[in-house]
């Protein structure tokens, strides 16, 4: 018999996992067992090891974590143990811009001699969640992750994902990984230290997720900007749980939780928030760039006809009244801005794919962009003039 000169295996599979996102107050109080219930001994019964790491920038606000997290760790003996000391690593942006941040990282899980069914506890900022995934998510080839967010950005929308990664070569997020954590705890009481700016940065992923998915929630976040404004709790948890909700919904059960589409719709106005982060060297916060992004394609969508003007009105009006600047010197610099498009195209690869708004609820994907209208929109909104 004459062997075959081709043979090929083909075989679909499907990897089952529980995304478990908790929210609760004082995680790290010892009588509080939602931080020892996401960590099971494996086998049941047995501590189990796990090493944590927190954010410099929280630690100024709240140094008494460190000993937080030992007493809490002390206190649930029975089903976890330290498995080294408790790493802080360099809060913000900083996190993500150098690669040789992840090395001390890596070093300690080494070192504490983790293994696949340990767990890297995580407590800060986004940036740092996103540092601390990727290492946990190449050590081993996986550690499991639990992710305590300490502000609403991160409560909002990235402490929920399944992306971790840094910055390199100029590019945002351009190293990194999918790795869904085991579990993430949002602790309401970890943002009573955030400054008024990077309080509300939050916020504005909850508009845009509303955009997308949500009418009804939309028009709470209009019923309560004032009340989001000061910092009042039930207004503030409720977004919050609201956001991290929609984007959990939209993680696991659009079928592309990796992204292996063109279509990246949670991103709604963020090609040119990730452009802007870049060329203000991330003077502007993550959700200041977002606020300023969605007010550019919301602009750019009212030009081409897509968005009726006065929806258009309406949202940059939440958005203000949120406390947000729809305007920045770096919008001068259009040129450079309107790289962020193809940066966008690359990133996801293949056909552009960029989300815009049809009405509140309704987003299209849009394939190609008049680059002469989007640069009418910028400077527009550089002057701050309306929507035509």
């Amino acid at each position: 018999m004459t062997p075959p000169t081709h043979r090929e295996i083909t075989q679909p599979f499907e990897v089952r996992f529980t995304h478990r996102v908790i929210f609760t107050r004082h995680a790290l109080s010892a009588d509080n067992p939602v931080l020892a219930g996401v960590m099971p001994g494996d086998p049941p019964g047995k501590p189990t090891k796990v090493l944590a790491f927190i954010d410099s920038r929280l630690l100024e606000q709240s140094p008494g974590l460190l000993l937080q997290v030992d007493r809490y760790v002390q206190a649930h003996a029975g089903s976890l143990t330290l498995a080294g000391p408790t790493d802080t690593v360099e809060g913000g942006e900083a996190s993500k811009n150098n690669p040789r941040l992840l090395e001390p990282v890596l070093r300690a899980i080494a070192d504490a001699g983790l293994c696949r069914k340990s767990y890297v506890l995580v407590i800060g900022g986004g940036a740092v969640l996103d540092a601390v995934g990727l290492a946990a998510a190449i050590a081993h080839r996986g550690i499991r992750l639990i992710r305590l967010p300490s502000t609403t950005l991160a409560m909002a929308d990235s402490g929920v994902g399944v992306k971790n990664g840094i910055n390199a070569f100029g590019k945002k997020n351009y190293l990194g990984t999918f790795a869904p954590p085991w579990a993430v705890v949002n602790d309401f009481g970890l943002l009573d230290t955030l400054s008024d700016r990077d309080f509300r940065c939050g916020f504005v992923e909850a508009v845009k997720v509303a955009l997308l998915k949500d009418p009804a929630f939309f028009e709470y976040l209009e019923a309560h900007a004032e009340a989001l404004n000061k910092r009042e709790p039930s207004a503030t948890e409720h977004t919050l749980a609201r956001s991290a909700e929609l984007h959990l919904q939209h993680i696991t059960t659009t079928g592309d939780p990796y992204e292996m589409t063109a279509a990246r719709p949670l991103d709604f106005g963020h090609w040119a928030a990730h452009e802007l982060e870049t060329i203000t060297n991330y003077d502007l916060r993550h959700g200041e760039a977002v606020a300023v992004g969605l007010a550019i394609d919301t602009l750019y969508a009212a030009q081409v006809g897509l968005l009726d003007v006065q929806t258009t009105h309406r949202i940059h009006r939440l958005l203000r009244t949120l406390g947000f600047t729809l305007t920045h010197p770096a919008l001068k610099d259009t040129d450079r801005l309107l790289k962020g498009i193809e940066s966008f195209r690359e990133h996801l690869g293949g056909e552009l794919t960029i989300t815009m708004l049809q009405t509140i609820g309704r987003p299209v994907d849009v394939h190609a962009i008049d680059t002469a209208q989007m640069q009418i929109a910028i400077e527009k909104l550089r002057a701050g003039e309306p929507a035509a």
